[in-house]
This record gives C-alpha cells, sequence and structure tokens, in this order.
C-alpha cells in the first residue's frame, strides 16, 4: 500500500448521539443486511412495523426487540421525531407511507426511490412538503471500496478521470427472485440503477445516454438481464457498463469490476458479492499510478454488509447537524432516477440504420 492510499476514506463517521431506529416493513434486506449492519455500526433498533404481522412479530422476536407496533400510525404515536424510521417496502408502497411520517421526521427509504421517475418526483413532492431529512439507501456508493474511490478523485490521485467502465459477466440465479417475473422493468431497475447511482456518486451527472436492455432465454420470464449503457459526459470522459447475468461456462472468465482510469493512475474495484451470489466472494480495490505497479489497498469491510451502516449514518448525522448534507437525500436521489428513466427511454428509441450504398 503506498503513502498515497493508505489513508482513503472508507466509512462514514458514526453519530456523535444516535437516535433509535424503527424498521418499517421487516423483510428480507431487513434481516440480512440492516440489522447485523446496524448492530455493527452500534445503532439501536427499537421497533418494527409490517403489514405481515407474522413477519414483523418474528424479527422482533429473532432480535429482541422491544416494541412490536401494530401498524405505523402505533409507532408513529410513541417515538415521534425521536426515532429513525427505516422505510424497506415496495417501491409503490413510498407515497403511502411517507405522508404518515411526522414533519421533519429523519426517514431513510429503501431503493429505488419508487418505481419511476413519476413516483420519484412524488416522493420528492411529499418530502420537500413535509420537510423530511430523507434519504434514500443507495448503498454501494458508501461501501469502503465506493468511499475510497470518491475520496482519491477527489485528492486528484487519477489525475483528470477519463474512463468509467462497469463490466459484469457473470451467472445471477434470477430464479432467486421471483417477484421480478411480472415487473417489465428488470435489470436496470433493481441491479444497474446501484452502478448508476455510483457513477454518478464519483462523476456527476451525464449529458445523456444511450441503452438497451435485453431478455436472455436462459433466464426464464425475467423481462431483462443483460444490459448496455453509454453515458454521455462530453469529450473526455468515456463512460460504459457492460452486463451480463447468464454466463453459464464456470468461473474462469466471469468478472464483475469497475473501472476508473485518468490522466494520472486507475482504480479497480471487484464487486465481490455478484460472485456465486448469494455466497460472494472477498470485494477488493486496486490503485496503480501512471507508469507505476498494481497495489491492493485493504479494506475496512464489504458492499454486503459494511456498505449499509453509511446511509443510517449519514442521515443521523445529518439530522443532528453533525453532516451538512445527504450523500443520497431524495433530492440527489431523484437524480439517480431520472438517470435510470433515461435508460428505459433510450430504449425505446430506433438506432441509426446502417447505411451501405
Amino acid at each position: 500500500m503506498t503513502d498515497l492510499t493508505k489513508d482513503l476514506a472508507q466509512d462514514w463517521p458514526a453519530p456523535a448521539t444516535p437516535k433509535p431506529i424503527v424498521i418499517v416493513g421487516a423483510g428480507g434486506i431487513i434481516r440480512d443486511a440492516h440489522m447485523p449492519a446496524y448492530a455493527k455500526a452500534g445503532l439501536t433498533v427499537t421497533g418494527v412495523t409490517d403489514v405481515d404481522g407474522a413477519r414483523a412479530s418474528a424479527l422482533a422476536s429473532d432480535y429482541g426487540l422491544p416494541n412490536l407496533y401494530p401498524d405505523l400510525a402505533a409507532a408513529v404515536a410513541d417515538q415521534g421525531k425521536g426515532a429513525v424510521y427505516d422505510i424497506a417496502v415496495p417501491p409503490h408502497a413510498l407515497t403511502d407511507i411517507l405522508p404518515h411520517l411526522p414533519d421533519g421526521a429523519a426517514v431513510l427509504m429503501q431503493k429505488p426511490m419508487g418505481a419511476d421517475q413519476a413516483q420519484a418526483r412524488q416522493i420528492r413532492a411529499i418530502c420537500r412538503d413535509k420537510g423530511l431529512k430523507a434519504a434514500v439507501n443507495f448503498q454501494l456508493r458508501f461501501s469502503p471500496m465506493m468511499l475510497a474511490v470518491q475520496d482519491a478523485v477527489r485528492r486528484g490521485m487519477l489525475g483528470e478521470l477519463l474512463e468509467i467502465e462497469v463490466h459484469l459477466n457473470i451467472f445471477t440465479p434470477w430464479t432467486l427472485f421471483p417477484f421480478l417475473i411480472p415487473m417489465q422493468r428488470v435489470e436496470i431497475a433493481v441491479h444497474s440503477i446501484h452502478y448508476l447511482d455510483a457513477i454518478r456518486a464519483v462523476a456527476g451527472n451525464p449529458r445523456g445516454v444511450f441503452a438497451r436492455s435485453l431478455h436472455d432465454p436462459r433466464a426464464g420470464d425475467f423481462k431483462q438481464t443483460r444490459t448496455s449503457v453509454i453515458l454521455d459526459y462530453g469529450p473526455k470522459l468515456r463512460g460504459l457498463m457492460s452486463i451480463n447475468h447468464n454466463h453459464q461456462c464456470g468461473r474462469k472468465f466471469q468478472s464483475a469490476w469497475f473501472r476508473f482510469e485518468g490522466t494520472a493512475g486507475a482504480m479497480m474495484v471487484k464487486l465481490g458479492v455478484c460472485y456465486d451470489y448469494p455466497n460472494g466472494e472477498a470485494d477488493e480495490l486496486w490503485f496503480c499510478p501512471n507508469g507505476g505497479e498494481w497495489h491492493q489497498i485493504p479494506l475496512s469491510g464489504s458492499w454486503f454488509i459494511e456498505a449499509f451502516m453509511g446511509p443510517m449514518r449519514n442521515v443521523q448525522r445529518f439530522d443532528a447537524g453533525e453532516d451538512d448534507h445527504l450523500h443520497s437525500g431524495v433530492e440527489d436521489a431523484y437524480q439517480t432516477m431520472a438517470l435510470v428513466e433515461a435508460c428505459f427511454r433510450a430504449m425505446e428509441r430506433p438506432s441509426e440504420p446502417l447505411t451501405l450504398d
């Protein structure tokens, strides 16, 4: 590890006096990521509510939560603005839940921010009207590896940024997610949205986008499991994504990487969770200055679960006045939703015909 990389930021600082957390929606992501991440971050979950009472009861029992609320109204009546509301429900349900939170409450919503940009616009309006201190759980940008990349770019370690590439050639067992089968928007909306958001966190908004997302006969009834995206950042920065979830020829040539390259050096990010999903492999971060050698940068954690610590810590610190902005606040998250929408609009436009005469 070089002197340049040894102190790169990899973790979001903890709040000095954290508030308790109320879980709204006790599904798998809460069990698999939120609960263990909050325990590791030293954050206390005080209660849970879910439209499925048995599911909420099981979470409360398994984790020893002191409060099992029959509904959101009961949770709000008990906690008011004294808690942070962690909302992990299907995206279309957010517009029904947010109006019932206390004005000015601190809120973290599971991604995406609604089912599409139109719903994201409604969510943004509700948050503005109620003065909610609200963020969306786009947690990849909070992962140790991506926080380090953002820090490296800010410091100029890569020079002027010239290349951002995401390349996935993996096998994802889509049968684990049968609830996605009815959806008309799948791969970009639920998976590559993470990559688009992480790119935005580093490089900001592109001018425009070209995109195609395709069905694959090896993926059964799922609408799209392969994606190509070109991001237009003007004449210097090239942004692109090549995503294939259906590679069925073993581990040898599978890949799941980000490449960030500039005039002074490059970084490579391995997305370990994508390999042998859901078992995963270790995340990796590598740096090479121009003309130098590649150095692996030790990481303080991984996308799963450590990245889930950051969004909640940021919301808590912003609520307490310790952070001056929400890194994935609704205003910023709305822009990620706009980029996703632009990808789907691009899919509706015909490509330029080939002229051979």
